[in-house]
């Protein structure tokens, strides 16, 4: 898509992380999708829980792992969150993620490049490298023209 940019968020420490999070959060809106990758650890399942907060989901969020999709009511919107690490493409596509995408709410889908074909073509992309200690490196791809404008608003903000 020709409205796309990549950028790189680095968290020294946990609370950079959740910033982020709390900021893309603050700029939600029905239909909003993020689509987190990253090795085991990396921190997929944290930034989700504090993307959570920001959105006003009351209590615990935790990972999705053996029930594929939790749906959470947020103070401003409802949160889908999703981990399809089970699941094959074929398997996920008989969900009926599209109900999810286009919404009402905001989806979080872990281990999303498992999935990459039914995705819409419109998303954040993002992949958390893990550096040891707190320290993550966010790699964040705006795909289309809403979220190539988060993504240039993060670069006024210091991101790279």
């Amino acid at each position: 898509m020709k409205d796309s940019i990549e950028l790189v968020w680095t968290a020294e420490r946990e609370s950079d992380t959740i910033r982020l999070a709390e900021m893309l959060a603050g700029w939600a809106e029905p239909g909003t999708v993020l689509a987190l990758d990253g090795d085991l650890g990396a921190g997929k399942t944290r930034f989700s829980q504090a993307y959570a907060r920001g959105i006003g989901v009351p209590g615990i969020v935790n990972s999705p792992t053996f029930t594929i999709i939790k749906e959470y009511r947020g103070a401003q919107l409802p949160l889908y969150h999703m981990d399809v690490y089970r699941l094959s493409e074929q398997e996920a596509d008989e969900l009926g993620l599209d109900d999810y995408f286009f919404g009402d709410g905001v989806t979080i889908v872990e281990w999303a490049s498992l999935i990459e074909a039914l995705l819409p073509p419109e998303r954040l992309q993002m992949y958390i490298t893990h550096l040891g200690g707190e320290a993550r490196r966010i790699t964040i791809t705006g795909i289309g023209p809403r979220y190539a404008a988060w993504c240039r608003q993060l670069q006024g903000m210091g991101a790279k």
